[in-house]
């Protein structure tokens, strides 16, 4: 992906400009400029529909959307060289704890950003807030796989459902989904996985399905190889193959099992803009930004009145309506920090033999 000049221009405020402005009654403040930071596709035109364009329309702010791959390391290279150009970043929940216990983020003054009782429990952060719940998922195309299968059992039934299975590159997901298909409930999976027994049992399981597993690596591969019949089965991220049900496709979800994690906005600690960010951010926790997103793109609400008030047909493809959050896990971040080292590790061995 190309990363765009991240560097924009910021309007100068001189002493003159501040004093005309007080002069029209509005105290001091001039228009800002906010530098916005996403991980482009489908989700940055949800955000700009939901968020930039009404939030500059309200507050005569100007807003630019920058992409990222989620490089960490430019933000740090900005808040240690004191030279802070991005002012709203959004990251993925395996980042805010990290980027949070090193300074690389401001911590949020709550009484700026909402009332944490809006929101549903996972969003407050002490450096963040998740604006949105995001899921991985079993997907399947309905035109050639006549039985819907029912969840992760299914999944690794190679008999009922002959064929290959797509699976993500790596052990984040796959050990939770293999420990689902042995018979293990939803509730439970990180209580066995904390233990020695529950990840070698996770491995096993994964070894039964290995003759028939074709990785993916990219978001976008999934809904490709279902529609070109590669694969019976894939995990997924939801909001790709919502992409694809909105060109035509007859992919479908299983909820059942599905793991949920929610993405963050964060401010880089020392932007000059922090005033601005806060109000940005505080708008998009609002109820109606957060329906249109939802509208837009089938990640769901974190602010819970958006979430009552969204119709059946929206709700039907949210990772976290009341229908498909049921038999949900939430991703265990602190489990990953903990173990993700030596269980990627151990899992690359394992897929390289």
């Amino acid at each position: 992906m190309n990363h765009r000049n991240t560097l924009t221009r910021r309007a100068v405020v001189t002493p003159a400009v501040l004093a005309i402005s007080w002069l029209l009654g509005v105290g001091g403040a001039t228009a800002a400029e906010l530098t916005v930071v996403n991980f482009g596709g489908a989700n940055a035109e949800a955000q700009k529909v939901a968020y930039y364009q009404p939030f500059e329309k309200k507050t005569g702010d100007k807003i630019t959307a920058v992409e990222y791959n989620g490089e960490t390391a430019k933000i740090k290279a900005m808040v240690e060289a004191k030279h802070v150009n991005w002012d709203v970043v959004e990251v993925e929940s395996g980042d805010i704890g990290r980027g949070c216990d090193e300074g690389l983020y401001e911590k949020l003054d709550w009484s700026k950003i909402a009332n944490k009782s809006d929101l549903i429990s996972e969003s407050p952060h002490t450096c963040g807030v998740g604006f949105f719940v995001w899921s991985t998922a079993l997907a399947y195309d309905a035109d050639k796989l006549k039985t819907a299968p029912s969840g992760w059992a299914d999944f690794w039934d190679v008999k009922k459902f002959p064929g290959k299975r797509a699976l993500r590159k790596g052990a984040r997901g796959n050990l939770e989904f293999a420990l689902m298909a042995d018979g293990v409930a939803p509730k439970d999976v990180y209580v066995v996985l904390a233990t020695k027994a529950g990840q070698d049992r996770a491995f096993k399981k994964l070894g039964e399905l290995k003759p028939y597993i074709q990785w993916w690596e990219a978001g976008a591969q999934p809904p490709q190889f279902l529609v070109a019949g590669d694969v019976v089965m894939s995990s997924a991220f939801n909001g790709r193959i919502d992409a694809a049900q909105r060109e035509g496709k007859n992919l479908k979800v299983v909820w059942n099992g599905s793991i949920y994690d929610l993405d963050y906005w964060v401010i880089p600690k020392g932007t000059p803009n922090k005033a601005a960010a806060e109000q940005f951010i505080s708008y998009t926790l609002s109820p109606k930004p957060q329906e249109i997103y939802a509208q837009h793109i089938a990640y769901g609400p974190v602010n819970r009145q958006a979430i009552q008030s969204l119709d059946q047909k929206t709700l039907a493809n949210l990772p976290n309506s009341p229908a498909n959050g049921k038999n949900a896990v939430l991703q265990d971040l602190s489990f990953w920090t903990d173990h993700g080292d030596e269980l990627e590790q151990r899992f690359a061995s394992w897929a390289s033999k």
